[in-house]
Formats: C-alpha cells, structure tokens, sequence
C-alpha cells in the first residue's frame, strides 16, 4: 500500500511540474490602429511569433482600434497594471517623459532611414531608465510615418495656402503647433469623430499619415492632399515592469525578438506603402500636391518656441537634435 501511495505521490508531483512548466502566460497588448493597418498586421505578428516561440507558453491578447481606450488612457492602464503591454504614441508617453516630445519636432527628420537609425540606437538608451521609473520597460519604437495635410478647399504648394483653413489635429504641442505656425486655425476633435466633422464641412481639413488617410477612407471627404511630412511618429511598445518581471530571461529574449521583427514589418509596409498609398488615393480622386518642405520648416519658429517651453528644459531639445545631426553625419 506504501508502494502504491508513494507512486502516486510522484505521478502527482510530476504531473504538477509538468503543468508549472507549460503554464500559459496570458499579456494584454491594446494599441489604436485598426486590424488593417500595418501597426494592426505587426500587432498580430507579434503574438503570433510570442506563441509560435514559446510553445504556446505566452499568448497575447490583442486589443486593436482604441477597444480598450484611447492612447493615452491605455498608456495610463498600462502603469497600473491593467493592461500588460501597449503601443502608445509619443504623445502619450511624453506626458511621463519630456524626451518623447523631441521625436515629433516640425521637420526633424528627412528620411524614414534617418528616424529608424536614431530612435533604435541613441535615443533608445537616452530614454529607457525614464520609463522603467514609471514602471515600464520600454521594448522599442515600431513605425506610424510622416504626416501629410488634407483638406477639402484648396490645394496646398506653399505655407501661406494653410493660411486660414480649418485644420483638425489631435492634442499633441508639436502637431498643433506647426500648424498654427503656418497660419491654420486648429480645431480639436476627436479621432473617432474626424470622418464625420470632414463630412459635414465642421473642419477644412486634417494631417495624418497616409496609411491612415487611407484606411480611414477620408478622401470621401476630402478633396486635396499636400505630401508635407511635417511631423514624424511612431507607435512605441512598452510593457508593465511587473507584466516584464513575470517572464523568464529567455522569454524575454524571445519578445524583444519578436518585437523587432514587427517593427520591421511595419516600417516596410509604412516606408514602402506610401508610394502605393498615394496612388490609391488618387485613384479615389485626390489631388496631390509636393510641396518645398523646406518653405514650411522655414515657418517653424514659433512651434519651435512652443514646444522647448513645453518640454521645460532648451538642453534635452539641443541634447535631441544634436543626435539626430550625429546619426545624419554617419
């Protein structure tokens, strides 16, 4: 009988090792853009390769399209633990970092390569211990793209064209900013609420990428598309430090790995999508235009003044810039 309660016992032992050590790890990963969107498709991928990598160990629960709350509400639930990870905006992530706000500077960068190169190599190191004391750990910049200016009254070939249009932007210093600086009168409204007030005539226009001017199906509303790429941004993954202390060395390993692999995805859909972005939406009767963006930085002065005031300190602006002149020098 002892025999017996001693097999048992170490079939029961085993059979709980077993089941410890196949345990499923369940991350909640929300973002904002939609399932169709190249940030949604690198979403996806990114669970996909967590499970497919760790044998199923780690799932990702992926909550697309503000499901969860907007940016900067995910962001918030992220902190607190509610959300395990989250693919926040610059924006968002400044409000607990002034560094983030120097990413969006007017015309900062020229190329997509230029913005890779810096936001991977010495802006990585510059801002990741300002996140962990938030309680976050930050994985790594992925991709949103330049924004461009659509609008339904004239087209846009120079700055004083801006002059007097009505122009939605979203909450960020650095993008309303620079379109007041080219004489725009900026209204804010919610995202959700964009396609319907470009509808009803409520704004002229509005500036986002061009994957989002696409998926979003605003040329509906709108007639005149100016290539401007006055602002450059990109959603950035972040995960709870507690979410991150859970996982083994090689799990986490594995989903900067996996992380990487999406940024990649997403920059190539992004970088390579804006030619065949352009030509859908001419097709669907825009009219684009190219302007000199060297006539509207010229413009920047004041959102310049603005935005080193709002970042409260003139050197992490200097400290910023002279990273990105050091990356363009290589």
């Amino acid at each position: 009988m002892k025999k017996v309660l001693g097999v048992v016992l170490v079939l029961v032992l085993c059979l709980g090792l077993c089941a410890s050590s196949t345990a499923e790890t369940v991350l909640r990963l929300a973002h904002y853009a939609t399932d169709t969107h190249p940030g949604g498709i690198a979403a996806q991928q990114f669970a996909d390769e967590l499970a497919d990598k760790t044998n199923g160990e780690i799932k990702v629960e992926v909550y697309p399209n503000n499901e969860l709350g907007d940016p900067a509400s995910i962001l918030e639930q992220n902190i607190l633990g509610v959300v395990d990870m989250s693919l926040g905006t610059q924006g968002s992530l400044d409000k607990y970092s002034k560094k983030f706000a120097t990413v969006m500077l007017p015309f900062v960068f020229d190329s997509y390569e230029l913005a890779y190169e810096v936001l991977d190599g010495p802006f990585y190191s510059w801002i990741k211990d300002e996140l962990l004391d938030q309680g976050l750990v930050f994985i790594g910049s992925w991709d949103y793209g330049f924004r461009c200016l659509t609008n339904s009254k004239r087209p846009v070939n120079v700055p004083e064209d801006v002059k007097g249009l009505k122009i939605r932007t979203p909450g960020e210093i650095q993008i309303f900013k620079s379109m007041e600086s080219l004489g725009a009168e900026v209204q804010a409204i919610a995202f959700n609420e964009l396609y319907l007030a470009l509808k009803q005539g409520v704004v002229d226009g509005q500036e986002n990428p061009l994957s989002v001017i696409h998926t979003q199906k605003f040329y509906e509303a709108q007639k005149y598309l100016a290539i401007t790429k006055h602002v450059y941004n990109s959603m950035n993954l972040v995960i709870s430090k507690v979410a991150w202390d859970k996982l083994t060395a090689e799990q986490q390993e594995i989903l900067v790995t996996a992380s990487k692999n999406a940024a990649a995805t997403m920059r190539e859909l992004i970088k390579n999508g804006d030619a065949d972005y352009i030509a859908k939406l001419e097709a669907e009767g825009m009219e684009v235009t190219y302007p000199d963006t060297a006539l509207f930085a010229a413009s920047m002065g004041p959102a310049y003044e603005a935005i080193t005031e709002y970042v409260g300190d003139p050197a992490i602006i200097d400290e910023f810039l002279a990273m990105v002149e050091e990356c363009k020098a290589n």
